[in-house]
C-alpha cells in the first residue's frame, strides 16, 4: 500500500487563486463560471497584496468590505458588486472547507439591493430599424437575425460551429462545448447564414463566427458590434440580451406552448418563461400548435 502524502496548502495570497480555480476545474464548475470567478478573485488579492496583506489569513472583513468600497468608487453597477460578492463567498466558502481557514470573514458580508427591471422587448420598428442598419454587415446581420429567430444566448452563439447548421436546424452548446439542444432554423435565419457563408474569411477555425483575420469572434466584439447598430438605428437602452427577449415574448404572443419555447431557448424552469406572459398581449388567442413564427 502506498505511502499517504499529506498536501500542506499555501495560504499566500499569490497562490489562492490558482488553488480555487483547481478546485473549480475538479468540481466540473463551467468554463464561463471557473474564468469569471478565477478574474474576480485574481481582483481582490491584487488588492490586498497592493494594501499590504501577503496571506489569506491575514485579511479580515473590514479588508474584503474596503475592496467592495472601491469598486462602487469606480462606479462599478450594484448587479457587477453582487456578482463579485458571490465569488468572494465562494472562495471563502472553499477555503474553509478545505481547512485553509477556520473562520470565514466574508460570512456576514450582505449583497447590494438590485431592482430588477422588466425584460425590455423591441417593438416590430425597433427590429426592423436593426436590420436595416446591420443590412451591408453580412456577419452581423446574421448573427442579429439568428438571435430574433432562435433566441439563443450571446455566449452560446459564440459557440456554434459550421457543423452545427443545418438548412433547418441549429445545435446549440453550452458554456463546456457540449451539446445542449437543437432549435429549428426559419427562411429568414437560414437566409442571412446564406449570405454570410458567402463573404466569410476562410479560415480552419471550426467556429461559424469568426473574425478577419479567421479567428472566433468573441462574446465581447459580438456585443460591442451590435451595440453599434443599436446606436446607429437609434434604439435606446437596449442590450443583446434582448434580442432574446423579443424572441420570447414575440413566440409567446403567438400563442407557441410555454413548454415549448421553455424548452426552445433552454430555460431550466418553465417558471422563467412564464414571466414573460405579462409582457405581451393573448387577446386573440389561437390554436396552439408547437411551431415558431418568424419575426
Amino acid at each position: 500500500m502506498p505511502p499517504i502524502r499529506l498536501t500542506i496548502m499555501d495560504t499566500s495570497l499569490a497562490s489562492i487563486k490558482d488553488q480555487f480555480i483547481q478546485f473549480l476545474d475538479d468540481k466540473g464548475r463551467a468554463v464561463a463560471t471557473v474564468l469569471a470567478y478565477g478574474k474576480d478573485v485574481d481582483q481582490l488579492t491584487q488588492y490586498l497584496i497592493k494594501s499590504g496583506r501577503k496571506n489569506i489569513n491575514e485579511v479580515t472583513e473590514a479588508d474584503l468590505q474596503a475592496f467592495l468600497k472601491t469598486l462602487q468608487d469606480n462606479s462599478y453597477t450594484q448587479k457587477s458588486v453582487s456578482r463579485k460578492i458571490n465569488s468572494i463567498k465562494t472562495l471563502y466558502r472553499f477555503l474553509v472547507g478545505e481547512g485553509i481557514l477556520q473562520q470565514n470573514v466574508a460570512a456576514n458580508i450582505k449583497h447590494p439591493h438590485i431592482e430588477h427591471k422588466e425584460p425590455r422587448v423591441l417593438s416590430k420598428m425597433e427590429y426592423r430599424a436593426l436590420r436595416d442598419a446591420s443590412r451591408e454587415d453580412e456577419r452581423i446581420s446574421a448573427i442579429i437575425e439568428l438571435f430574433l429567430q432562435t433566441g439563443v444566448r450571446i455566449g452560446e452563439l459564440a459557440q456554434i460551429r459550421l457543423e452545427d447548421v443545418t438548412s433547418n436546424e441549429l445545435v446549440v452548446r453550452n458554456a463546456r462545448d457540449k451539446i445542449d439542444r437543437k432549435v429549428p432554423v426559419n427562411l429568414s435565419s437560414s437566409d442571412s447564414l446564406k449570405r454570410y457563408m458567402g463573404v466569410r474569411p476562410q479560415s480552419e477555425s471550426e467556429r461559424l463566427f469568426i473574425t478577419k483575420t479567421g479567428r472566433p469572434l468573441l462574446v465581447r466584439n459580438i456585443r460591442t458590434a451590435i451595440d453599434r447598430y443599436f446606436k446607429e438605428a437609434g434604439i435606446k437602452e437596449c442590450t443583446v440580451n434582448d434580442l432574446r427577449n423579443t424572441f420570447i415574448a414575440h413566440q409567446l404572443a403567438n400563442n407557441a406552448p410555454l413548454e415549448y419555447v421553455s424548452a426552445i431557448v433552454g430555460h431550466k424552469r418553465v417558471s422563467t418563461t412564464e414571466k414573460y406572459l405579462d409582457l405581451v398581449d393573448l387577446g386573440d388567442a389561437k390554436s396552439k400548435d408547437p411551431k415558431l413564427q418568424e419575426l
